[in-house]
């Protein structure tokens, strides 16, 4: 090794295009919007009256399917199979949400 001649740092990650950083800034927001949708719409279900089960269980499919579309969002912004395992993320919410209101 020179002192005086140092090598040049070789850099082994690529650079992503504006499109491809675009498409990443707009499916995350896509995905966390709905998200927090999900999130207080199952807030809401904790605020119905217990003797209304009908509606506490309506709020929380509701979120499920908005959270299933918010996983479809993201990936079809990417161009991605709409049909992915990835979509039941969106179910999360839901079960989690009813498993604590019951």
């Amino acid at each position: 090794m020179d002192p005086d001649n140092p090598r040049a740092p070789v850099s082994v990650r690529r650079s992503m295009s504006l499109t491809h950083v675009q498409m990443w800034v707009m499916s995350v927001l896509a995905v966390s919007t709905g998200l927090h949708l999900v999130v207080g719409m199952i807030a809401a279900a904790f605020y119905v009256d217990e003797a209304r089960l009908d509606s506490q269980i309506g709020l929380l499919v509701l979120a499920g399917i908005l959270g299933v579309a918010s996983f479809m969002a993201g990936a079809a912004i990417h161009g991605k199979s709409l049909l992915s395992w990835w979509v039941l993320l969106g179910w999360v919410p839901s079960i989690a949400g009813a498993y604590l209101l019951f």
